[in-house]
C-alpha cells in the first residue's frame, strides 16, 4: 500500500496531542490533516477533509470519544483509541474500533497499530460484500472475491480485526473476511469454540495451555479477558 493514511488525532490534552503528532510524523505512510482538542473540532474538521483513521481519546469534556465514534458508524473512517483508562475497553471494541492504545503511548506500540490500520485498507480495497454460509462439520466465507470452505477442525482461532475477523487455520496462516465476532461466536458450533476475549474466540481442542491471564493455542499466547475467564474454565473444567 503505497498511498498515504490522512489521519486526525483528537486529545484535550495538549501534551498527549503532541506526543501523537510526533508519532504521526514519523510513519511515511500517515498524513496528519488535523489537531483537534475535542469531538466538535474533530468533526468540523472532517467535514472538510474526510480522513482515513482517527486517533481519538476516550475521555473528553462534552463529547465522549465513545459517543463520538458512535456518530461514526458507517463512515468508512476507522478508528483508534488512546486513554489512560482501561475501564472503556469493553466499549470500544463494542464499537469495532481498530485498536485500544494507553497512554502513554509509546512509538512501538503506536507503530503497531499503524500497521494494523495499513493492512486493514489493503484487505478492504479488495473486499466486497460480507458473506458466510455456515453448515455441518464446515463453513464458507468470501475471501478475496471467492467462496472459501473451512473445516472447524482446522480452525486454531479466530481474532477480531475491526470489521473483519481473521481465521487462523495454523500458527502462520490466516483468512480474513468480512464478518464481526458476535456473529461469529453465534454462528460456530458451541462445542467446539469459546470466547475468551473481546477479540479472540479458540478452538477447544487445540488450547495446549491455560494460564492466569492468557490461553496458549500452538505457540500464540492468547489474552483471557477477565469477563470470560469464569465462563471459559467452567468449559474447561477448571476449578
Amino acid at each position: 500500500m503505497n498511498k498515504q493514511l490522512k489521519c486526525i488525532a483528537v486529545d484535550d490534552e495538549p501534551l498527549a496531542l503532541e506526543i501523537m503528532e510526533a508519532h504521526i510524523k514519523k510513519c511515511d505512510n500517515l498524513k496528519l490533516i488535523a489537531k483537534c482538542a475535542n469531538a466538535i473540532e474533530a468533526s468540523e474538521a472532517i467535514q472538510h477533509e474526510k480522513p482515513d483513521l482517527i486517533f481519538c481519546d476516550i475521555h473528553m469534556p462534552e463529547i465522549s470519544g465513545i459517543d463520538f465514534m458512535k456518530s461514526l458508524q458507517n463512515s468508512g473512517i476507522l478508528v483508534v483509541f488512546t486513554t489512560a483508562y482501561t475501564e472503556y475497553a469493553v466499549d470500544a471494541f463494542t464499537l469495532d474500533a481498530l485498536d485500544y492504545l494507553l497512554k502513554p503511548v509509546s512509538f512501538d506500540r503506536f507503530k503497531k497499530s499503524v500497521d494494523r490500520a495499513e493492512e486493514y485498507f489493503s484487505i478492504k480495497n479488495k473486499t466486497e460484500q460480507p458473506q458466510a454460509e455456515m453448515n455441518e462439520g464446515h463453513m464458507f466465507v468470501k475471501a478475496d472475491s471467492k467462496m472459501i470452505k473451512i473445516n472447524y477442525d482446522d480452525i486454531w482461532y479466530v481474532e477480531a480485526f475491526a470489521d473483519y475477523v481473521k481465521i487462523y487455520t495454523s500458527e502462520d496462516k490466516r483468512i480474513v473476511t468480512l464478518q464481526t465476532m458476535k456473529n461469529m461466536e453465534q454462528s460456530l458450533p458451541a462445542d467446539k469454540f469459546a470466547r475468551v476475549h473481546r477479540s479472540y474466540i479458540v478452538a477447544i481442542n487445540k488450547v495446549m495451555a491455560i494460564g492466569a491471564h492468557e490461553v496458549k493455542v500452538g505457540n500464540k499466547n492468547i489474552p483471557l479477558g477477565k469477563n470470560y475467564k469464569e465462563a471459559f474454565s467452567q468449559r474447561m473444567q477448571i476449578k
